[in-house]
């Protein structure tokens, strides 16, 4: 694999290498969006086995083993671990021009030094190869974000999480990471989803001391835990969104009547008002987010579980979302505006996962700048389906044509895996070629120092600056 994962990978140029290696590279990390299980991180977990740490909830390498016909019990049955790599590498060599080709190998690479490409004939060695390693210190949970020079992890917990292992880490001074929840509250507007809405209202009543009866109750208790999440180093909230809600024909006072309804267990009106619900709830925890200098991220345009049939048999989130072809513009401009309008719009980043809205986000952020605020609201970098080559490079380029991409945040992981800090890897070497391409084209000065300054900007410095309260 010497000419393949080599140390100018992507790097089609001196010039894309003297950025990547002179100004990249070494940068650490700051993943201020991600779904690593705090448990783990706090417990120093110790995986036994590659397929624990790499197909474990991968819904990118399920989806490609499907492709390929493999049995479900290789995927997410009853197969052994073992099993399930010699599986998975018998579907790598038909991964090619997918980018489970690079982020496979790039992730054997580092941490783990196999420079092997990864098939069947090979699977036993490096499956024991890598069971050596993962048995020992460095490859922990706080070992390997120690390796990746990981300085911020930013996870994702729901408000009735008692961020018990956040504490923990808080308290832990031997572990240099930074790990602070992140608020996600999408289960508080599921008014349709009936029972399991109302057992997840009681859940919150429960964590927050506060009886759930009516708006006004339900966004108390929310309160309640924002500051709770606060006070443990909160610096951002996330919402999973097809779209930003819209007001509609209703107002507060027929939304509330139907939440009302719906706690006492009637859902005849829920589905009519769940989009003006949003709003009202949305909004109000969008003017908490800004009293408390809050980053708030909005993650648009996922269509999930799309195989009910898969979904009745596996549960939601294993593999069956595809991308939406959502109307975004017109919702995003009025939500914002409405928060806008009495200067309670915290700091935003928006996430697209269709590339054909890439336009719309990149001319929306503009909108509702602030004066004195470096990059206010961003354009977030590609996400789910768009975290590849192409992806990204449209990403980049749109947010360079319609906005400034001096003022980007840069990349995150939105994994589960520890091994998926290769992504951010991938995303500095695709960012150091691009600009190195603009140089020697000529539509940017052979400056290497000027431009190498802006790509540190990006990868790191932005970053480290927006999330801080």
């Amino acid at each position: 694999m010497s000419d393949f994962i080599n140390e100018n990978f992507i790097l089609q140029s001196d010039i894309a290498q003297q950025l990547y290696h002179n100004y990249a590279k070494d940068l650490p990390i700051i993943d201020y969006h991600n779904h690593l299980p705090p448990d783990q991180i706090c417990n120093d977990h110790q995986f036994d086995n590659i397929t624990e740490i790499w197909l474990h909830g991968d819904h990118y390498k399920w989806r490609a083993m499907r492709t390929l016909g493999v049995e479900e019990k290789y995927i997410t049955g009853e197969a052994s671990d073992f099993e399930k790599f010699q599986k998975w590498a018998t579907v790598v060599p038909q991964t090619l021009r997918n980018p489970l080709y690079h982020w496979t190998h790039m992730e054997l690479k580092n941490p783990f030094g196999i420079t092997e490409l990864l098939s069947l004939a090979n699977a036993k060695d490096i499956y024991e190869k890598t069971k050596q390693q993962l048995n020992t210190s460095a490859c922990s949970t706080q070992g390997l974000l120690t390796h990746f020079n990981v300085e911020m992890v930013g996870t994702t917990d729901d408000p009735i999480d008692s961020l018990m292992y956040h504490k923990s880490l808080r308290d832990n001074k031997n572990f240099k990471t930074k790990v602070l929840p992140t608020f996600r509250p999408d289960k508080a507007f599921q008014l349709a989803k009936g029972d399991s809405f109302r057992a997840y209202l009681q859940k919150l009543a429960q964590i927050s001391n506060i009886k759930i009866h009516n708006l006004d109750s339900l966004l108390e208790a929310l309160d309640q835990r924002i500051n709770y999440f606060d006070s443990l180093g909160c610096v951002a909230s996330d919402h999973g969104l097809k779209y930003l809600p819209q007001k509609g024909k209703f107002n507060i006072a027929e939304v509330d009547a139907v939440l009302m309804n719906v706690i006492n267990g009637d859902d005849t009106k829920a589905l009519e008002v769940e989009d003006s619900f949003t709003f009202y709830v949305l909004s109000e925890l969008s003017k908490r987010y800004h009293l408390k200098n809050w980053v708030q991220q909005f993650h648009l345009g996922p269509l999930r579980d799309t195989n009910k049939g898969k979904l009745a048999i596996l549960g939601a989130d294993t593999g069956y979302d595809s991308i939406g072809d959502y109307l975004q513009a017109e919702r995003m401009a009025d939500f914002f505006n409405y928060l806008d309008s009495t200067d309670q719009l915290t700091k935003t980043i928006i996430y697209n996962v269709n590339p054909a809205d890439n336009a719309v986000f990149g001319t929306m952020i503009a909108n509702f700048q602030e004066e004195g605020v470096k990059g206010k609201i961003q354009f977030g970098s590609g996400w789910w389906f768009q975290d590849q080559l192409d992806g990204m490079t449209e990403q980049i380029n749109a947010l360079s044509n319609y906005g400034l991409i001096s003022c980007f945040v840069g990349m995150l992981t939105d994994s589960r895996s520890f091994l998926s800090y290769s992504r951010h890897e991938y995303f500095r070497r695709l960012l150091s070629n691009i600009f190195a391409e603009d140089i020697r084209k000529g539509y940017l000065p052979n400056d290497v120092g000027m431009i190498g300054k802006m790509i540190t900007d990006i990868c790191y410095n932005n970053a480290s600056a927006y999330f801080k309260k």
